[in-house]
């Protein structure tokens, strides 16, 4: 999933398909069914990136006091330090900054309408607007930074 849940993509699905039936009687129709559930699916995936970023901390925090544990030697140490490898443009699109990221993901890779967007990141028109131009130009940028490094 290209919000940033990875491998957790199916946890975070189910988990949001769970809530959306849980709410069902709360939606109210002012947007479509899809922005409703892909707002959910966007909630539900920023607080695994809040759970994720606070687990890998404690995980750094163990290995760094004592770099001999089987902490430190673990596969999953390694995975965070390391971090996943990206083909340029989902790497380019994980260094934006994360409001860029969802509005890029929710216009080009979900393919929602600008109304969509804005009903799932409950934004207002304006600044979905600006930011999608504001993070098309950054996205750019990393794009030839990273062609340059590359040759």
């Amino acid at each position: 999933m290209l919000l940033g849940a990875g491998s957790d993509s199916e946890d975070v699905t189910q988990e949001a398909f769970v809530k959306a039936y849980r709410k069902l009687s709360r939606y109210r129709g002012d947007s479509s069914f899809r922005s409703w559930l892909l707002a959910i699916v966007a909630n539900e995936t920023r607080n695994l990136h809040r759970s994720r970023g606070r687990r890998d901390g404690l995980v750094l925090r163990a290995a760094a006091a004592d770099p001999t544990s089987e902490i430190a030697e673990d596969g999953a140490v390694g995975a965070v330090l390391a971090g996943e490898r990206r083909d340029a443009l989902v790497g380019a699109l994980r260094q934006l900054p994360v409001r860029d990221r969802e509005v890029i993901v929710c216009r080009y890779f979900l393919d929602l309408t600008e109304e969509e967007t804005v009903a799932a990141l409950g934004w207002p028109r304006g600044t979905v607007k600006s930011r999608t131009s504001r993070a098309l130009a950054k996205l750019r940028g990393l794009l030839d930074r990273e062609e340059v490094r590359h040759g």
